[in-house]
This record gives C-alpha cells, sequence and structure tokens, in this order.
C-alpha cells in the first residue's frame, strides 16, 4: 500500500486527576465542553482540517465513553479504508500484558502501527487541550529547518513558566537547552506536548529510551535524549488560542471564554470547524416565563427558569423559578423548581431536585482536597442525585445517589464533600 507523509498519534489515555471527581468514571478527552462538544473533538478537528487522515488514539484510562464517542471517526471523516481513526488500548504481547506507562511508551508499544503505514513523519498529539492549530504549518516548518523534531510552544506568563517545559531557543529557533518545569526560567517559551518527529528518529530514540526508562515520556526522556546527542531540534512558535483545561478553574474559565461578546476562541468560524457525534434531538423549548442572558443553550433543552452567563448542553431540563448563574450544566440533567445555582459545575445525567441551592455562602477551600476545590467552584459529579430543599456551598465536590439522609440539616457547607461511591457487586 502507499505509504503516509505523516501519521498522528493522539494520548488520550490519562486520568485527568486534577478535574476531581468530573473524571471519575470518563476519561478527560471525553468530558463534555462548550455545551456540545467533547474535549478531544478540537484535536481530531484539527487533523482533518490539516489534512492528516490517519490518527491512532491511545486510550486507557476509563475508555468506555471516549471509545463511543469516536466511534469509526465518521463525524471527522476518518472512517478511512486505508487510515482513517484507530483506538489502541493497551493489548497482551506474548504470555503478558502491560499497561501504558508513560506517553513515550505509549508510543511504543504501538511501534508496528506507525510502521504499518511507513510514515516519513509522526505527530504526537494530547487528547485535552483545547484550541485550533494548523499542523500543516508546522509540518512545513519542520521540513523547511531539516529537523528532527520539531516542538510546538507557545509564549505563557513568566511568572508561570515553571509550571511547564520550557524550551531555550537561538535566533533562528533551533532548541539549545530543554528545562523541565525550571525554578528559574530564563524564557516563557512552554512546550505545548505537540512534536513532529522523523519516524527514523523517533523509532530509533524510542527504543533507546524505552529500554532505560520504565515510565518513558516524551518531555523527561525522549526530547532531552535527542539534544545530548546532537539532534536537530526546532521549535515552533503557535499564537493562537490555546488553553491546557487541566483544572476545574482553568476548565470553567475556558467554557466561559465561548460566551464573550468577543471570544478569543471563536467557535462559529465557517473555515475551520469544529467536528463532533451529534445526538438526534428536538429543538429547545423556552417557556414564555424563561428568561436567557448570555449563554450557549444545547439542542433538546426545556427552559423554564432564568439562566445568566452559562454554559447549557443538550437534552437538559430546567424547572420554574430556577435561576443558574456563571455554571456549566451538562447535557442530559434535570434541575427542578425553585433552585439556585451559582458558580458550578453539574455533569451529565445528574437529577437535581426542588428548592436546591449550590454554589452559597462563603468561598472556604476544600478541607479535603484544597488541591481541587478552592476557586469558587462547586462541582456535581455524573449521575448524581440531589434531593430536594439542600443547601451546598462553595468549593464542595457532589458525587452519588444520595438522599437528605447525607446532609446534615440538609446543608453541606463551603469546603466539604459528599462523594458516594456506587459499590461494585
Amino acid at each position: 500500500m502507499k505509504r503516509k507523509k505523516i501519521i498522528a498519534m493522539l494520548l488520550a489515555g490519562g486520568q485527568g486527576s486534577r478535574l476531581g471527581i468530573l473524571t471519575t468514571h470518563v476519561a478527560k478527552p471525553a468530558i463534555a465542553f462548550g455545551g456540545k462538544y467533547k474535549i478531544i473533538d478540537f484535536t481530531l478537528s484539527n487533523c482533518i482540517n490539516s489534512g492528516i487522515d490517519t490518527v491512532g488514539v491511545l486510550t486507557q484510562y476509563q475508555p468506555l465513553k471516549l471509545n463511543s464517542h469516536i466511534g469509526i471517526g465518521i463525524p471527522w471523516d476518518l472512517d478511512k479504508n486505508y487510515g482513517g481513526v484507530s483506538i489502541l488500548p493497551p493489548f497482551v504481547k506474548k504470555k503478558t500484558g502491560e499497561w501504558y506507562s508513560g506517553t513515550a511508551n505509549a508510543v511504543f508499544q504501538n511501534v508496528d502501527f506507525i510502521d504499518y503505514y511507513s510514515p516519513e513523519y509522526v505527530l504526537i498529539l494530547s487528547g485535552d487541550h483545547v484550541y485550533k492549530m494548523d499542523y500543516e504549518k508546522m509540518l512545513n516548518f519542520h521540513i523547511k529547518n531539516n529537523a528532527d523534531a520539531t516542538i510546538a510552544v507557545f509564549e505563557v506568563p513568566i511568572n508561570e513558566a515553571h509550571r511547564f517545559g520550557i524550551m531555550n531557543t537561538d535566533d533562528k529557533n533551533k532548541i539549545i537547552e530543554f528545562e523541565e518545569k525550571p525554578e528559574n526560567p530564563k524564557n516563557n517559551l512552554a512546550s505545548m506536548g505537540i512534536y513532529i518527529f522523523n519516524w527514523k528518529t523517533l523509532r530509533e530514540a524510542l527504543a533507546k529510551t524505552n529500554s532505560i526508562y520504565p515510565q518513558n515520556d516524551f518531555g523527561k526522556h525522549v526530547i532531552p535524549y535527542l539534544l545530548n546527542n546532537g539532534y536537530n531540534l526546532y521549535a515552533h512558535e503557535f499564537n493562537g488560542f490555546w488553553k491546557d483545561v487541566g483544572t476545574l478553574q482553568a476548565y470553567w474559565e475556558a467554557n466561559m471564554e465561548l460566551i464573550k461578546l468577543i471570544p478569543d476562541f471563536n467557535l462559529y468560524e465557517p473555515y475551520w470547524k469544529i467536528y463532533t457525534k451529534n445526538e438526534i434531538q428536538p429543538p429547545q423549548f423556552v417557556s414564555k416565563d424563561a428568561y436567557i442572558e448570555t449563554c450557549i443553550v444545547g439542542e433538546g433543552t426545556e427552559i423554564n427558569g432564568k439562566i445568566y452567563n452559562s454554559i447549557i448542553g443538550s437534552n437538559v431540563s430546567i424547572g420554574e423559578d430556577t435561576i443558574i448563574r456563571d455554571s456549566i450544566i451538562m447535557s442530559n440533567t434535570t434541575i427542578g423548581q425553585d433552585c439556585k445555582i451559582y458558580n458550578s459545575i453539574v455533569s451529565e445525567e445528574t437529577n437535581i431536585g426542588n428548592n436546591v441551592q449550590i454554589g452559597v455562602g462563603d468561598n472556604i477551600i476544600s478541607e479535603k482536597y484544597p488541591e481541587l476545590y478552592y476557586s469558587g467552584i462547586s462541582v456535581v459529579g455524573e449521575r448524581t442525585n440531589v434531593p430536594d430543599n439542600v443547601i451546598i456551598g462553595k468549593n464542595c465536590a457532589i458525587y452519588g445517589q444520595l438522599s437528605n439522609k447525607d446532609f446534615s440539616d440538609n446543608k453541606l457547607m463551603s469546603g466539604q464533600s459528599i462523594i458516594k461511591e456506587v459499590v461494585e457487586q
């Protein structure tokens, strides 16, 4: 068969633990975004918009929803006889099985898949970023500079540079030094986790590093190996909107960005469409007493209350006299009457009773999970039942089939959580 010029390997197996209960039973790339999409839609759409028609999606953590969403790739025109999209979970080799233990290890375990297409170049992507990028421009840059590897970089505020892998370059954008999360960064060019490699170069580097490092990683091991062994690495600067939605605050901010009057990240540009799997839904219904101000509202949603500055998914029901502000309500959720929901994220398939308040009271950081729930956002996990007449504060995490008995006097104070896991049989 004809060899492919370039194929993409999309890393989508991470747990996304910094998103708390949003990723309890779903992989981070499969989390809803913008009332209509999944996070992985942006990377897949970038691929097909850039002319890349062969994508391997490496899955591992809680892959059911992600696999179901991708299917055979029809929404992205990736249902090809030769190429297209392929789901690549860990698999048994000889007599043993092995989990993916690092980003580079995951690609190394799928060398045979890449060899099948015999590409000149391999594009490595992450499935948990929100952005629009023309990978063809990056490939042209890579070829022009006769590079062995090209790394996409993005300017971040210098006071945040210590959180990223930083590329130090010369005046021709050649990378001369890589620093992983440096205490005193020399510049603010952060790696986006997007790489183009010559396949021959990458194949050799993966074999070498994987024999040394049990948890082989591109940033920690492969890139330093290439630099230390005299390979030509270049930095390709990206100037568009790019967001790592790895924390609750970042995820909430990226969603809220969509409903600005003039958003930095525009979903409505006709020349770079974002594709997704579309469910068949009836039109929205807005009652005569309802009120909507600066919101995105999904198909099949019924609104009888008042919503402000919020993202509402598809097939959501909002009862009479309910007020929702500055919140994300995901698909297939029912919210009763006389509720007040402020600055909250409510996951899919959730049922909220009548006269419920969420996101009220003092802004007290979570007692048990201070690293997750600290920015005032309260989160309700998927398929949760919130009973009637309860009051839930700020920085709270709620998950499970809850009843009034789970609350003290029908209240959950700010900074507290109720996470009631389902007992598996």
